[in-house]
This record gives structure tokens, C-alpha cells and sequence, in this order.
């Protein structure tokens, strides 16, 4: 199961120094530190630190130590005579977030402060309007590449190991495409898996709150929620009445279930989550749980035969087990 990022990774942080830095050096220096304690790490933090003065009053993007290539990070400067004052910077793939400031804010007059305040604030709107065009482009790309894909192959690698019928895939190549969409039915995002079943999700996407229609009825009565696209063929295929919607992992269930109760008020919804019965939390259970109270839902889980081996944990593993032990 593909977890939302852990809650200690999304850090919100502000560092202002207790004493005001004075030499530019310094205070990339006293930058590049807040940073990395904050948890936004740059690919190249000196090349970075280079482009401050492009960053100035608008976001610049940059790559990530973990995702150098695809610009998750992002950074606003607000510089003062001519040395930078105020710093915000992100990394879009963690949620990590870090506010700096060049001085002590409690040595500050009240005016200074509500400048910082200001300044910070407007950063905020400029990283927020940069993160809209950057959906609305990756939304752009993705429906793009949807049209241009063929249906799936009932016999692709994935398909077969997981035996499971294409429903909604299609495909490029040897990879499955799914078109990750909103209650609308606009395109904002993809997710491809390969034969192997890795799983890849289209840089610069956006996910939360969006799903893959699996298959099922536009108007329906009832409504089948869960996490991967394997587990929402098998529910399908179980339940062909049922429109069925896979929220990609754990972390975006809540806000799918939410989002089909206000689209559809009347019809039955259930949370079917997985059983993380190994991992500690079960987070799969925890977030199917707060899914299903959060839109008025049931929740359901697996329900594992004593001799079912631990490491099964979706619904698709029990019925391939099943399957097998017949």
C-alpha cells in the first residue's frame, strides 16, 4: 500500500534567529540551515542559494534530494537594502514548509512585525497561485495523455497476477494507464503501473481528493471506496451494480468518501479498507475507519479465514487466495 507522507516529514517550521544576521554570507548561511531543519532538502543547495535574487517577491522551483528532476521544491525572497529579509520555502511532494526570518521577530517593533507578517502572507498567495498553475498544466498533460491510449490488455502481466479485468485501465506501451479525476470528471492527474506492478504517479499531479473510477453506474445507489486500483476491480467484479472508486492509498480516502457524500447525499457509501494487519497502526483500518465516520459511510474489511496467510491484506488478496486454496 502506497502511504501518504508520515506526519513527521510534513513540517511546518518558522526559523527567525535570535540575533540579526548582517552579511550575505551569513545569512545563506543561516538560510541553507533552516532548510535542512525544516526538512526541505535541495537537490544542490548552493545552486539554489545562487538563484535567491530570482526568487525575489515571486516562487522559483527546484529539485528535491529525493526528487531532483521533478522541481517539488519551491521558494519566495523578500529582500531588505539589498540582503534577503524573508524567506519561504516548500517541498510540494512532503508538504514540508519552512518560514525564515533574517532577524529576532520578538526584537522587532510592532511595525517590523506586521511587514514580516505581510510579506509572509503574500508569499503564501504566490506559492499557492503557482501551485494552481502547476495542477492546471499537470491537468492539462494528463488528459492529453489519456486520449492518446489504447485500452487495456486483458492479458497484461499486472492483470493476470492480480486476476482482475482491465474495467477503466488503458495502456501505453507495457504500462496501465488510470486517469485520476474529480467528481466532475475532469482529468488532473495518472497513474501507471508496469507488469511488474510498480507504481508511478505523474509528477506534478494532483492527487488529493481525486480518484480512478474503476467502473460502475453514473447515477448509483450505492458507492464502493478503496485505496488501489487492484482491490477496486476485484470489488467490481463482485459487485457489478456498485460504482466503484479507488482513492490511490490511504492518506486520500477521507477526502474521496467526503467528496462522493456531497456528490451523491442519498446513496449508500462503504470504505473498504485494507488490513495493515503487520504494520503498526493498521493504517490501512485507522484511515478506512475516519474515511466512513468523516462522510456518514460504513466501512468494511476483509474477513480472513484463520489458515490466510498474514502478509494478505486487501480484498484482491483474499479472493485471489481464495481463488488458489479452492
Amino acid at each position: 500500500m502506497k502511504k501518504a507522507p508520515a506526519p513527521e516529514r510534513a513540517k511546518r517550521h518558522t526559523q527567525a534567529n535570535d540575533t540579526t544576521v548582517s552579511t550575505y554570507g551569513e545569512r545563506l548561511d543561516s538560510l541553507r540551515a533552516a532548510l535542512l531543519n525544516a526538512g526541505v532538502e535541495p537537490a544542490n543547495s548552493d545552486a539554489l542559494l545562487a538563484r535567491l535574487p530570482d526568487a525575489e517577491s515571486k516562487p522559483i522551483r527546484f529539485g528535491t534530494a529525493s526528487k531532483p528532476n521533478s522541481k517539488n521544491g519551491w521558494l519566495i525572497a523578500y529582500y531588505d537594502r539589498g540582503l534577503p529579509f524573508v524567506v519561504v520555502a516548500g517541498d510540494w511532494a512532503t508538504g514540508a514548509e519552512m518560514k525564515w526570518v533574517s532577524s529576532n521577530v520578538n526584537a522587532m517593533s510592532p511595525a517590523e512585525q506586521r511587514e514580516v507578517k505581510r510579506r509572509i502572507a503574500e508569499a503564501r498567495r504566490a506559492r499557492e497561485q503557482e501551485q494552481a498553475h502547476q495542477w492546471e498544466q499537470a491537468a492539462t498533460h494528463a488528459a492529453r495523455c489519456w486520449h492518446s491510449c489504447t485500452p487495456a490488455d486483458p492479458v497484461h502481466g499486472y492483470l493476470q497476477r492480480k486476476g482482475i479485468q482491465p474495467h477503466s485501465a488503458r495502456q501505453q506501451g507495457r504500462e496501465l494507464v488510470l486517469l485520476l479525476t474529480d467528481f466532475s470528471g475532469k482529468a488532473w492527474s495518472l497513474q501507471t503501473i508496469d507488469e511488474a506492478g510498480n507504481k508511478r504517479l505523474m509528477a506534478g499531479g494532483r492527487k488529493a481528493g481525486h480518484f480512478v473510477v474503476v467502473d460502475g453506474p453514473d447515477y448509483p445507489a450505492r458507492i464502493l471506496i478503496c485505496e488501489g486500483y487492484a482491490t477496486g476491480c476485484t470489488l467490481a467484479e463482485l459487485d457489478p451494480a456498485a460504482l466503484v472508486l479507488a482513492a490511490v492509498d490511504a492518506g486520500n480516502l477521507k477526502a474521496v468518501a467526503t467528496g462522493a457524500r456531497n456528490r451523491w447525499p442519498d446513496a449508500e457509501i462503504v470504505v473498504c479498507g485494507d488490513d495493515d494487519r503487520q504494520t503498526p497502526g493498521n493504517p490501512g483500518v485507522t484511515a478506512a475507519r475516519a474515511a466512513a465516520i468523516a462522510a456518514g459511510a460504513l466501512y468494511a474489511l476483509p474477513e480472513w479465514p484463520d489458515e490466510a496467510p498474514l502478509h494478505l491484506s486487501d480484498f484482491n488478496d483474499l479472493h485471489q487466495w481464495q481463488k488458489g486454496a479452492a
